[in-house]
């Protein structure tokens, strides 16, 4: 092993920590990240759980998940069949390349004042605005964004379908997402509304936690323009997780506030 990777593995060793045995996560875990076939398929699993990728909670709902093509289209993906631990997303690959499978969802939640009486919103913010009478007064509300990720590739890599919204928390990969190999530097990228976040942790758990015994969370943090750098030492598939404001009490923000999530499945190969 070079000493690079030693160094490395040594850093990653020491940054585990327990990480929340009883939390549960949401997350989209494809068959492959990566089809060699004429006929290219993939199969996307999606689940709220509290075991990481473990279907032992409730199926996660995927109706307006979106696939971004190599050519960089966006459309809607066909319907997915939801069962009762796990929603299940058969995707065709029509075009050789990089396709991101995300599912990315702003939500409002607030309370205004009508006739003397507090009344309460939740919904997007198209529907809030709908719903909020013009005669309202004493209106607060706060806002998460949330956008949930995995990415596959069809007979060859490719970036189109990698480039930024520009919106909201977002992973910008410096190394393509579909070529990580264990003991291999990597380099990725965050940014908030298109401005990458300096100083910013995040953490990545590898999966086969409940075989494993602990979680082993891995914990980053960018550098002063936004990018980072690891080595991960095993091939497995991987939850990376950020969240702006990192502290974040729980319940609705406060009035005004505005909060932001992201969450990807990456899996590294062996080296």
């Amino acid at each position: 092993m070079h000493q690079f990777v030693k160094k490395t593995v040594l850093a990653l060793a020491l940054a585990s920590v327990s990480f929340g045995a009883s939390a549960h996560r949401g997350w989209m875990l494809p068959s492959t990240t990566f089809v060699e076939k004429e006929e290219a398929w993939v199969t996307i699993d999606g689940a709220v759980s509290e075991g990481l990728f473990d279907f032992d909670h409730v199926p996660l709902r995927m109706e307006n998940v979106t696939v971004t093509d190599p050519g960089g289209a966006t459309a809607a993906a066909p319907g997915a069949v939801q069962g009762k631990l796990r929603t299940t997303l058969d995707l065709r690959l029509p075009r050789d390349g990089t396709y991101r499978i995300a599912l990315v969802s702003e939500n409002v939640v607030g309370s205004y004042q009508l006739g003397g009486e507090t009344r309460r919103v939740r919904g997007t913010p198209a529907s809030v605005a709908k719903d909020i009478p013009a005669a309202a007064t004493e209106l607060q509300t706060s806002t998460t964004h949330s956008r949930m990720e995995t990415f596959v590739s069809a007979n060859k890599l490719s970036r189109d379908a990698l480039k930024p919204s520009g919106k909201g928390l977002e992973l910008v990969p410096v190394t393509h997402p579909n070529d990580l190999r264990a003991g291999e530097p990597a380099r990725l990228r965050f940014q908030l509304d298109g401005k990458p976040l300096a100083n910013f942790p995040f953490s990545l758990v590898p999966g086969g936690v409940k075989y494993r015994g602990t979680i082993g969370e891995i914990r980053l943090v960018t550098d002063a323009s936004g990018e980072a750098s690891f080595t991960l030492p095993a091939p497995n598939r991987y939850w990376l997780s950020a969240r702006f404001p990192v502290e974040q009490d729980k319940g609705p923000g406060e009035p005004g506030a505005r909060r932001y999530a992201y969450s990807a499945t990456l899996e590294v190969l062996p080296e």
